[in-house]
């Protein structure tokens, strides 16, 4: 993973952490969205982004997202190198093997990192 996008990703999953550390999980939830799709090709940030984002389920107790994230766990060990769909946010509220749209600042770092 090239630094600019390390960074970013840290900067995002710090961010999650923090906020939910501070029970604030919506918010926690949406940087992890965004760490999963700067960090989904990489096995470590992508199993990691999704081991948060069980955490979350977990802790708000919905059982959907705690079966969909042990699932995408496991996927994301197996396929982060070999596909991936790009923009995907990782939760269990979209279907793993639908690209999405990247956001535009995301998108650029994404470009950066190639």
């Amino acid at each position: 993973m090239r630094n600019k996008l390390k960074v970013a990703y840290n900067l995002e999953l710090g961010e999650a952490i923090r906020l939910y550390k501070l029970n604030e999980f919506t918010g926690s939830f949406h940087h992890l969205e965004r760490a999963h799709i700067l960090g989904q090709r990489y096995i470590i940030p992508h199993t990691k982004s999704h081991w948060w984002m069980l955490k979350v389920g977990i802790r708000k107790h919905n059982i959907k997202e705690v079966f969909g994230q042990v699932t995408r766990m496991i996927a994301s060990v197996l396929f982060s190198k070999i596909w991936v769909p790009l923009g995907n946010t990782g939760g269990a509220n979209v279907n793993p093997m639908k690209p999405m749209p990247i956001p535009e600042d995301l998108k650029k770092i994404l470009s950066e990192s190639e």
